[in-house]
């Protein structure tokens, strides 16, 4: 006989590679479930879940951090953000679940976040940033819902700073990997390097997204919408691929690429072929600086980066825009051009 488990929250979802995927939760913003109902796993994480549950709480800082997990806006955040939110909430219940809200009107409460903040980066600067900004962001949202007073966690400042503005591909690395590297890897390079997206959407990226001349796609982070039309390097990479999966990018068993397997792939075969500064992440802003270096105007830049022209130039000047030695000798010509012709007699 089938029992019938009440309060399971049912999500259905549809991947970034057009397929659906249903998702079983515990209750609303509980734990995620293996399996499906009826299996073995499922029933025991089920019970497991259920022995934990401890009763709402009221006018406390917990009844917030549920309230967010059961509301919309977490259910439609990326799933690695929303896995990544998890752990950080964690922290946040284990020092803060009985804090009063209406103690958040009080000045000295951020000087305690604060303070717990600097805790937290005893071990790790930039994972500390990460967990404030998470109890900042779901303060922000219960603030604007009328749920707790004000937010004391806004605009804290960071205590990382991670500068990889001089952090590009030179053409000697990007010679050296395109050597060594396997096929399915020089792609990945290609597409990145040649596009300036996300790992993450360039790994769900089907080949649905591509039409022979442009590739069409929705950044799962900034939910913007861009047409890339595609260079003939790329192209002719692209054509000269087979089709073995629903994504562009696949393993050596004509799979698509998990995270962590891809990090651990690109890893050895940068090791391999001697590089050891820039990173997969880095050849967005490789793409970025090779579009200025190329006179391309902020908005044609953010046609392939898909950020806002207000973004354009702070992306460039604090993080992607490399101080390339041939940037400077492009002004100078310019500037002798034009004095030259200021100088020309009538």
């Amino acid at each position: 006989m089938r029992v019938k488990i009440k309060g399971i929250n049912k999500v259905a979802k549809r991947l970034a590679d057009g397929t659906k995927a249903t998702y079983y939760y515990a209750w609303k913003g509980g734990p995620r479930l293996p399996g499906k109902p009826g299996d073995p796993a499922f029933i025991t994480a089920y019970n497991e879940a259920i022995a934990t549950q401890t009763e709402q709480p009221v006018g406390t800082l917990q009844s917030i951090l549920n309230t967010y997990q059961a509301s919309p806006k977490f259910a439609d955040l990326a799933d690695r953000t929303r896995k990544d939110y998890i752990p950080n909430i964690r922290q946040i219940e284990a020092e803060f679940s009985a804090f009063p809200i209406e103690a958040l009107t009080d000045r000295r409460c951020r000087g305690e976040f604060f303070a717990w903040r600097d805790r937290l980066a005893a071990k790790s600067r930039r994972q500390a940033d990460y967990v404030y900004a998470t109890l900042a962001a779901i303060l922000a949202w219960a603030n604007d819902r009328g749920l707790v007073p004000l937010n004391p966690c806004e605009r804290p400042g960071r205590l990382y700073k991670a500068d990889r503005a001089d952090i590009i591909w030179s053409e000697a690395d990007e010679a050296a990997f395109l050597t060594t590297a396997p096929q399915r890897l020089r792609l990945a390079y290609l597409l990145a390097v040649w596009t300036g997206q996300r790992q993450g959407d360039l790994l769900r990226l089907p080949w649905a997204a591509y039409d022979g001349t442009h590739i069409t796609l929705k950044q799962s982070k900034t939910k913007a919408r861009i047409k890339i039309p595609v260079a003939t390097p790329l192209k002719a990479a692209l054509d000269a691929t087979s089709k073995v999966a629903i994504t562009i990018l696949t393993t050596t068993k004509k799979t698509s690429w998990t995270t962590d397997g891809f990090k651990t792939s690109w890893r050895k075969a940068a090791k391999n072929a001697g590089i050891t500064g820039p990173t997969f992440h880095d050849l967005r802003g490789t793409a970025v600086t090779r579009l200025a270096l190329s006179g391309c105007t902020n908005a044609e830049i953010a046609s392939f980066t898909g950020h806002s022209l207000e973004d354009i130039d702070r992306i460039l000047d604090a993080h992607y825009l490399h101080r390339d030695p041939r940037m400077a000798e492009s002004a100078l010509r310019k500037r002798e051009t034009l004095d030259a012709r200021t100088k020309t007699p009538n």
